[in-house]
């Protein structure tokens, strides 16, 4: 599914991301962890488009999407949520979804003038089967600004589904969230993945990542120190030192 191949990017002196290569399956959920400043969210910015690779390739299904802009890696097949919510607070929770729909009558602009009125039928079904997804079924005309704070943390991971993705990053989606949300956001990640979608976690809230993931990347200083299940991942030494914690001698 994604492919980074001898990744790198570096901002004048600093190495955010070094030499790094990692390859997640279709139908996988990949963690990456580590601490603050390891490189987890310049990653995510890279397979989206925000920054150019200093040196290295990025493969989506084959392809190298490099060189491609963050829309046309959107229509490839690349969605994401962020890390502080960005959602329209001044358009209803309905239009959040809508504007988000890789909709085949957008090649045309009249057609997506269409569909801003109402559009093909499919679409609504659509946008009605991503709100009972987020929880919000019967509130798609309420503002997505009123919303509380979990339930836009929904709508936004509902937006990037929206775009029907074949790669989801989630970066730090459970940020400000209360245990029982955290739960309710763990079942909706093992759902999506039950359909098939590939999805890369960054995430510190460890107990998520354990839950959820297939397989683990851990970052440090830009690079790639351990991967592996998360069970090898809690038993390695070199991740309890750099990350987790180095085990304590009790007395």
């Amino acid at each position: 599914m994604l492919k980074l191949e001898n990744l790198s990017k570096h901002f004048g002196g600093v190495r955010a991301v070094d030499d790094l290569s990692i390859e997640v399956n279709r139908g996988e959920v990949f963690g990456l962890i580590g601490p603050n400043g390891s490189g987890k969210s310049t990653i995510v910015n890279l397979i989206c488009g925000v920054y150019t690779p200093t040196a290295g390739s990025i493969r989506l299904l084959g392809n190298e999407i490099s060189g491609l802009t963050p829309n046309r890696r959107l229509v490839a097949g690349v969605a994401r949520t962020f890390q502080n919510i960005r959602l329209f607070d001044d358009m209803p929770v309905w239009k959040n979804l809508w504007v988000a729909q890789n909709s085949t009558e957008d090649a045309n602009k009249h057609n997506l003038l269409r569909r801003w009125f109402g559009g093909a039928g499919s679409d609504r079904d659509e946008i009605d089967a991503l709100l009972e997804f987020s929880g919000l079924g019967g509130r798609g005309g309420e503002l997505a600004g009123s919303l509380a704070f979990g339930e836009q943390r929904r709508l936004e991971l509902a937006r990037a589904v929206a775009a029907k993705p074949q790669l989801l990053l989630l970066d730090e989606p459970a940020a400000g969230m209360n245990f029982d949300e955290i739960k309710d956001l763990a079942k909706r990640i093992k759902g999506l993945r039950e359909q098939d979608m590939s999805i890369i976690l960054v995430e510190h809230i460890m107990e998520l990542v354990m839950g959820v993931t297939d397989r683990i990347a851990v970052l440090n200083f830009g690079g790639k120190i351990a991967e592996g299940t998360p069970d090898e991942i809690q038993k390695s030494s070199v991740v309890q030192e750099a990350y987790l914690g180095k085990p304590q001698d009790v007395a």
